[in-house]
């Protein structure tokens, strides 16, 4: 199951730089594995903005969201989720 999501991440301006860089660099590590199994299938930055757009491949809802919250800056995130499937006018067959 293909599903777009966009994050916003708003760190609270309190927060230690060394606490916020250690959990960039937790969220940095599990994100490129992650992309490496190929469940997190893109990740595009927002420009200006702390956020990105990202396609997860997985099995279900349930593995979706589990993926999601356990992601370094979850409690630091608004979250927004859309499902998606293949549009019957896509050139790419590979597109599922």
């Amino acid at each position: 199951m293909l599903f777009h999501v966009r994050m916003d991440v708003q760190l609270p301006p309190a927060m230690p730089a060394a606490q916020a860089d250690e959990l960039k660099k937790n969220e940095r590590e599990l994100a490129q594995g992650l992309q490496r199994s190929g469940k997190w299938r893109h990740l595009w930055r927002i420009a200006g903005q702390y956020a990105n757009y990202s396609v997860f491949d997985v099995e279900s809802v349930d593995e979706l969201h589990t993926l999601l919250t356990s992601l370094p800056l979850f409690p630091y995130m608004k979250i927004e989720v859309s499902p998606m499937c293949r549009h019957p006018s896509s050139i790419r067959d590979t597109d599922t």
